[in-house]
Formats: C-alpha cells, structure tokens, sequence
C-alpha cells in the first residue's frame, strides 16, 4: 500500500542526507579544483610528462565522478517530490509504482556517495598492495589463504579493479603458502584497508577424512603502493638481495631463470618478493615499491621520524584475534566483530559479495577517528 505522507518522510531524509554530504565534499571546491586541472591539461608541457598527466587525469575523472553523483542525485530527488505531488492530486498506481522504485535506487545512490566522502584519508586513492598468508594448520589453512585469494579476486573483478599477481608460494598439497598481488584503481587502498586483519574459518575439513569441523585462520596485510614522489629515503646498505628462480607447481607461478627477487631489510627485518615480472631488473622494482609501503606504513604507525629509526622488534607479527569470521558449519555465517555487520549467505561473500563489510568498516571508522 502506497503512503503517500511515508514517502514523504522518505524523500525529506534523503534530503537532509544529501545536504551533509554536500557539505562534507564541499561541492562547490571540488568543482573549482577541477576547472583549475582542466585547465592544466590545455597546456603542451601537460602531455609531455605522461607520469603527471596519468595523475591528473585519474584526479579529473575522480572529481568528475563525485560532482556528477551528487548533481544527478540532486536531479532525481528533484523528480521524485515533483510525482510525489502529482500522485497526491490523482491516484495513479503506475507513478506509485515508479516512485517506490526510483525512490529505493536513490537511496543506494546516496549511501555510495556517502562512502566516497568517508574515502578522505591519506592514501585512500592509492593501488593496494595485499598479502595474504595462512596460520598454523598446514593443508587446512594454506587451502583457506587461497579461498581468500579468490575471494578478493571476485570483488575486484565485480568492482572493476585489475588484479596483477606479485609473488605466489604454493602450498604442499593443496591452497598456497603465501601470495601478494596489487590491486589497482581508484581508492583500491580506501576500500580494502577494511580486510587487514586476520580472518576466521569455521567448516568441515575437506581434508579430514573423518568429517571433522576446523578452524582456520589466514592474515591479511593491506598496504597502500606509495608513489614514487614520496620522500622516503632507504639506506641501500641496509637492504640485502636474494636472486632465485621460482618455485611452484608449473604454469604461470614459475620462471625458467632465476630472475625472482627477494629483498630483506636487515634493521627490521622485512622481507618481501616479486617472481612474476619478466626481469630481475623488473622484480627489483616491484619489490621496492612494496618495501618502500612497508616501511612507510610501519614509520606512520610507530610515529617515527626517520625509516633508521625502525627496529626489528616492531615487526614482530600478532596474530591477535581475528576481525571477521567465516562460519560453514554448523549454520552459515560471515560476521565482522569490529562492526557487528554480518550476512547469512556465506558464500556470496567468498563470491566477492563484501562491499556491506567495507562500507561498514569504513563508517565504523570515520565514526571512531572523529
């Protein structure tokens, strides 16, 4: 049953909603810095620096997108309150149909441009560098660390971000012992600094011959990739450089010369590997990017100064109690315990259903760092 003075209600919230919003993207600036980067790209000296013009470009249609959202939001709640008035002078059960249905997508509208204003910290806009490892529990977890694996894959692929794997250990039997792949595209750090953390799974062991249930659990680090204007200075001394060929089970894991990378930063200890580039020359880099966020997000972290004042010690890995759990058996169930947001479809979620757990994560934290 149509109501017409509830819907009312409805429109007037989304209203309100979306002046904070307004506000809090201030709409107004934005729309000013893009006509200030628009203008920027007339010039000659602009497409002669391509790494620059990548920049603006990506911050162009960044700004275009978010200006755009909130107009065509501000048009269509516009159109609703117009058929709202129609429908309140002549009953039409079409318009109402067409209202209620109008009136739920902007709904959603607003609740993604209320997540892109929540996207504001530093490196939200930045590629994801993620890892991902599993516990103690040999084949159970290893298998787990790859569902993992997948399941990120999925959502980036839904949500289109490019995936490109950085370096994949094998597991003994099945699963994988490690894996790092970057993801790329807008706010991909913004959106996936939710998953850092240790994951839970609850099922009946495929690998368990008497049908018992295990629990299992994998880390997840999510790294922002810094970009190659960040002032940060390693001591070339400090790092040591392994050369090796790559190890797995055949296929797309393993090259035929000893062209992988693995670097270790001898004052705190942090390692990192690439084996997925053509060259050694070409896994150096990446593995630089990847020690240069490492090191960067652990400096932030420890409120230091300088990457030689880090210590070892501080490296040490906690695996303290997990962020979110994954129950098969004996019901179904993916809960996050720093929100409480949970969804009953278990495997949706390992499907890449995960935006609820992020955008929950990311008001729970907004919210939390007031």
């Amino acid at each position: 049953m149509f109501d017409i003075e509830e819907t009312s209600k409805q429109i007037e919230n989304i209203k309100n909603k979306l002046a904070e919003i307004k506000e809090t993207l201030s709409i107004d600036k934005l729309e000013e810095e893009l006509k200030i980067l628009e203008k920027e790209t007339l010039t000659q000296e602009f497409w002669n620096d391509s790494e620059n013009m990548a920049k603006v470009l990506s911050k162009i249609n960044n700004l275009k997108k978010k200006i755009t959202s909130y107009k065509n939001i501000e048009n269509e709640i516009k159109t609703l309150s117009e058929m709202l008035e129609l429908v309140a002078e002549e009953e039409d059960s079409d318009l109402e149909k067409e209202i209620s249905e109008n009136l739920n997508n902007v709904e959603k509208d607003v609740e993604e441009l209320e997540i892109s204003t929540l996207l504001s910290e530093k490196y939200d806009e930045n590629n994801a560098i993620v890892t991902i490892h599993p516990g103690a529990g040999g084949t159970e977890a290893q298998d787990w660390a790859e569902m993992l694996y997948r399941m990120y894959t999925r959502w980036a692929n839904d949500n289109n971000f490019k995936i490109e794997e950085l370096d994949y250990l094998d597991g003994e039997e099945a699963g994988l012992k490690s894996v790092t792949f970057l993801v790329s595209g807008s706010y991909a750090y913004g959106y996936l600094k939710s998953e850092h953390g240790v994951h839970r799974l609850v099922r009946i062991s495929p690998f368990d011959s008497g049908g018992r249930r295990h629990t299992s659990f994998a880390s997840v680090e999510v790294l922002p990739e810094i970009n190659d204007d960040e002032d940060i200075y390693i001591n070339p001394d400090d790092i040591k450089m392994d050369v090796y060929r790559a190890s797995g089970a055949g296929g797309q894991h393993v090259n035929k010369t000893s062209s992988a990378v693995r670097l270790t930063h001898i004052p705190t200890g942090i390692i990192v590997a690439c084996q997925t580039e053509r060259s050694q020359f070409q896994n150096r880099d990446t593995a630089m990017k990847m020690l240069k966020s490492k090191l960067l997000t652990l400096k932030e972290q420890a409120n230091k100064e300088k990457i030689e004042d880090l210590k070892g010690i501080q490296m040490d890995i906690a695996w303290g109690s997990q962020i979110r759990s994954y129950v098969f058996c004996p019901y179904t169930l993916v809960k996050d315990h720093r929100t409480n947001f949970e969804v009953g479809d278990v495997q949706s979620v390992m499907d890449g259903n995960l935006n609820g757990f992020i955008f929950a994560y990311l008001k729970y934290n907004k919210k939390n760092n007031q």
